[in-house]
């Protein structure tokens, strides 16, 4: 089932769950006790389901908001533009299940400590948001050509403006499975478990011998990574390294 319709489904039962027992007699009176149950109960209907854990927050929160933009008075507009900005940022987040993650700092320079030395280098980030890892990697080596793919408007217009300058760095808006990437040395995701055996498949078929694939979080099923580097940051990140050695043994 499509994670958007699994929400839908989950406010549905969460509301008709709070409705039932307020019907009952077993909840309190009052709005506030209305909203929690509905977020409680479309919580439980969401685990039930399968949904990932982020969804989990927007259950919670979702009741709870609207009771607080009626009291508030809030204008429709703005309704409208908050889903907007939100359209914008996450725009393909509902169906690819790949939600906006930021490399940090200390990610950075763990990534860049694992980039082949000695010679020019060309990486790609596949999902490169705001573009932070491709400016980071662009100034720790100055050898190097940095690409990046982003399919979400915002992310993607922010990273051309804020890398508009570096002329290593070059982000395209777009669907990174629709492109080769038989040219990098690199290929560097920070998605979610969801898309990386698909990310494998195609990696393996493109990418040259001696090529890496660094997964930031996420391990690809099935294969044991190369080497495993501990960031020491504070989010304990974990950099998952497979290296390409033959097109016919990877797959």
């Amino acid at each position: 089932m499509p994670p958007a319709l699994k929400a839908l489904f989950a406010q549905l039962a969460g509301w008709a769950c709070a409705i039932l027992l307020a019907r009952a007699g077993w909840l309190p009176p009052g709005i506030w006790a209305l909203a929690g149950t509905q977020a409680l109960c479309a919580m439980v209907a969401a685990v039930a389901m399968r949904s990932a854990r982020w969804w989990l927050l927007i259950h919670a929160a979702f009741a709870p908001l609207l009771v607080v933009a009626g009291r508030a008075d809030i204008a429709p507009a703005w309704y409208l533009a908050a889903f907007m900005l939100l359209l914008l940022v996450f725009w393909t987040s509902f169906r690819t299940q790949v939600p906006l993650y930021l490399s940090n700092h200390a990610t950075i320079g763990a990534l860049a400590a694992l980039l082949p030395a000695g010679r020019p280098v060309r990486v790609l980030d596949l999902g490169s948001g705001t573009g932070s890892l491709l400016r980071g990697l662009a100034r720790l080596r100055p050898d190097g050509r940095f690409d990046g793919v982003e399919a979400a408007p915002a992310p993607w217009l922010l990273s051309r403006l804020l890398g508009r300058a570096a002329d290593r760095i070059s982000v395209r808006r777009g669907d990174f499975f629709a492109e080769s990437w038989a040219s990098y040395d690199v290929v560097y995701a920070f998605l979610s478990p969801v898309p990386m055996a698909r990310v494998w498949n195609k990696a393996a078929q493109e990418l040259a011998p001696g090529a890496l694939v660094v997964s930031n979080s996420f391990p690809i099923p099935g294969r044991r990574p190369d080497e495993v580097v501990e960031v020491g940051d504070g989010r304990a990140t974990r950099l998952y390294v497979y290296r390409v050695t033959d097109r016919r043994a990877s797959k």
